[in-house]
Parts: structure tokens; C-alpha cells; sequence
């Protein structure tokens, strides 16, 4: 397995040799995570695929990009990765052509060829494109047997539109899926946040999908305000500041929830993903450091042991803590270069929604304000 980290800028590309492809033309699979403004120029595709002519190409917009060890704004990320002995399939669907992100989802599996799958990278619409259903759709499809990784892309901290596209000029509503197979392929994971919660546990009493009107039979908007004291007074931008740590009926681990909007006529939030009525509920807050601690326990969640290190680390990080950490962000980047080793190729994006298992495994979740990594080897 070979990567090589490229960015585009302006009309040059430039290079960051790590496991080194010594030509573009031998990259079969790219990975290219940008500013949304660079993905709507015209020629865009034309451009990476003048590039890298063989590859499968794929095009996500970000809320900032990641370029081994230092996080961007409004700039193009490519990793170029080749593989000895893995076969790539890759499939695509847009949500516009189906009922909703369920079926959505259902169909994507279907397009990608079970067996000997060891991975499912998954780039979706931000969006357009319901997260918890998403995920629903595809467990239920895969039958819960494959391990299901990636990320919803991002708009900058505007939550306008998101554009996703594969082997063509990338837009809205798409959901991109990237099968990898091979027995000498391992892929691993790590997922964790660094938030402190705080206040007493409380049950959601009305909700509907990823709308928040009452916990404890009490209005949830009202107490939620409350609670933020003087930073109420900025939201609703300031809720990325607190989100909510949800213990969803049935699954055994919580979930945190950022809060995308509020809506004053209808008394109500809404959230990066659903919040079923009778899930346990508990206000979160930053803590700097436990952050960046955080994303290194993600970095170690994914190592092999010491004979192994990843061929690519793909990590995808939270908007929310890319706004909280501000000015330190490039910190809880090399916290996890600091665990993977300085020779590991990383690159990544921030995201409005992260998609991998917990820790321990299991099928894939919806996860918000957590940094979220994806390790592939290619072992001898």
C-alpha cells in the first residue's frame, strides 16, 4: 500500500511524500476533501482527474480540511492511495431519487458487492441527508456484518448545502460508498469525544426524528437556555458549545447530539442526527484538554500493535470542535499523529456528522463533537 498527500494550489499541485507514490498515475483510489467554494468551480473534476487519470475519484466539501498535521480552510486535500493486493468497488446514490435517507441507504448497500467486503467508507450529503437514518439503512442492509466507517460533508460553520461526488463533478444529495476486499486488508477504528457532562440525566418526552420540544415533560428550549446562562444570549451558535450527550432507548453506549438550530416560534431545537422520545439525556461541555486527549485514545483505538503501522489514517473530526478549539485546533491533529507515529500518511476533514461503531464494535452509529478515525493497513 502506497499514499502520498497532495493539495491543490492554484494551479500547482503540491506534494507531501509519505508512503510514496512516486506518479500521480498510479493512484487508484483519491480521496479529495475541500472548501465547498473550490468544489463548485466547473472544471473541478476535470482538474483531479487530469491529475490522476486511473483513480476512482472522490469529491467531499468540508468545514476544513486536514493536511497531515495541520487543518485548513478553503483549500483542496487529495490522498492518492494505491494497494497491492485489495480490490476497490465503489457505488453512488443521490437522495433525491428515494423516499428518504433510509432507502437511500439501502440502495447504496446493494450496489456494493458483499462478499469478502472488509470495509464500507461512507461520504455523505450533510445536508440534505437525515445522519440517524442513514445509518439505519445501512446496517439493516449489510445485516449489521461489515464495518461501516466515514463522515457527512460540511459547509463550513454556514449549514447551508454540502456537495459529495464520485467520478464526476461533485453536488448535492449524494451519498458515496467505497467497498474495499481482500484478505491482506485490515481496517480499524477509533471514535471518542472529550466532553464533560453535567446536570442531572433527563428523559426526552416529545420529540419527532431530530426535533427536540420537551425533556422531563418540561419545554426544552426554556431549559436549555437556562442552563447556558449569559451564552444564551448567542445562540443559536453558541449550542455547538453544548451539546447534548443522548443515551437512545436499547443501545447500550450514549451519543453525542450538536444542536444544528433553534426555532423561537416553534419552541423547539434541532439536532445532527434523532433524538427518539425516551432517551436519557444530559447537558455536555467543553474541556480543552480532554479534547485532545480524546483524539489521541481515538489514534490508539486503531493501532495494530507495534509491528503494524497504518498505510492512511483518514480522520473525521466534528465542525463543533473545530469552533470550540479555535486557534488551538491543529493540537488535537497532532495529538493523533503524536499516537500514530510521524511516518503515518493522515489527512481527513471536519464534518457535520461522523460515521463509525463504538469502540468496542458493533454497527455503525451517527456520531457528532467526536474525532473519528478510520486506519487501513495492507499487511504483508
Amino acid at each position: 500500500m502506497k499514499t502520498t498527500l497532495f493539495q491543490l494550489a492554484g494551479n500547482n499541485w503540491e506534494t507531501q511524500i509519505a508512503n510514496d507514490i512516486s506518479e500521480a498515475t498510479e493512484a487508484g483510489l483519491v480521496l479529495c476533501f475541500a472548501a465547498k467554494e473550490k468544489l463548485t468551480t466547473p472544471d473541478i473534476y476535470t482538474t483531479v482527474k487530469n491529475k490522476f487519470p486511473a483513480a476512482q475519484i472522490i469529491l467531499c466539501s468540508t468545514a476544513g480540511e486536514i493536511f497531515h498535521d495541520v487543518v485548513q480552510d478553503n483549500s483542496l486535500v487529495a490522498v492518492a492511495l494505491t494497494f497491492d493486493d485489495t480490490a476497490i468497488k465503489t457505488a453512488v446514490v443521490n437522495i433525491t431519487g428515494f423516499e428518504n435517507s433510509y432507502t437511500a441507504a439501502e440502495a447504496l448497500v446493494k450496489k456494493i458487492p458483499q462478499q469478502g467486503l472488509v470495509n464500507m467508507l461512507v461520504f455523505s450529503d450533510g445536508g440534505l441527508v437525515n445522519g440517524s437514518e442513514l445509518v439505519k439503512g445501512l446496517n439493516d442492509a449489510a445485516e449489521n456484518k461489515i464495518l461501516i466507517t466515514g463522515g457527512l460533508a460540511g459547509d463550513g460553520s454556514n449549514f447551508v448545502s454540502t456537495l459529495v461526488g464520485l467520478n464526476e463533478q461533485p453536488a448535492q444529495g449524494n451519498i458515496v460508498a467505497i467497498g474495499f476486499y481482500g484478505e491482506k486488508i485490515a481496517v480499524t477504528h477509533g471514535s471518542q469525544g472529550g466532553w464533560d457532562t453535567f446536570g442531572p440525566e433527563r428523559e426526552v418526552s416529545k420529540s419527532a426524528g431530530n426535533k427536540l420540544f420537551e425533556i422531563d415533560g418540561k419545554n426544552a428550549l426554556e431549559l436549555y437556555t437556562r442552563y447556558l446562562g449569559p451564552d444564551a444570549d448567542q445562540l443559536p451558535g453558541s449550542a455547538l458549545l453544548f451539546p447534548l450527550s443522548v443515551t437512545i432507548p436499547g443501545s447500550p453506549q450514549p451519543v453525542v447530539r450538536t444542536i444544528l438550530s433553534i426555532d423561537n416560534e416553534q419552541q423547539s431545537m434541532t439536532f445532527a442526527g434523532d433524538i427518539p422520545e425516551g432517551s436519557k439525556v444530559r447537558f455536555m461541555k467543553a474541556n480543552f484538554d480532554k479534547l485532545t486527549s480524546a483524539a489521541a485514545k481515538a489514534a490508539q483505538q486503531t493501532l495494530l500493535g507495534k509491528k503494524f503501522k497504518p498505510g492512511f489514517s483518514l480522520l473525521v473530526s466534528c465542525v463543533g470542535r473545530k469552533l470550540i478549539l479555535g486557534g488551538r485546533i491543529d493540537e488535537e491533529v497532532e495529538a493523533v499523529i503524536d499516537s500514530l507515529g510521524e511516518q503515518t500518511p493522515v489527512a481527513g476533514f471536519y464534518s457535520y456528522g461522523e460515521i463509525s461503531p463504538f469502540n468496542d464494535g458493533g454497527d455503525c452509529r451517527l456520531h457528532n463533537q467526536t474525532m473519528t478515525i478510520t486506519s487501513f493497513y495492507e499487511l504483508p
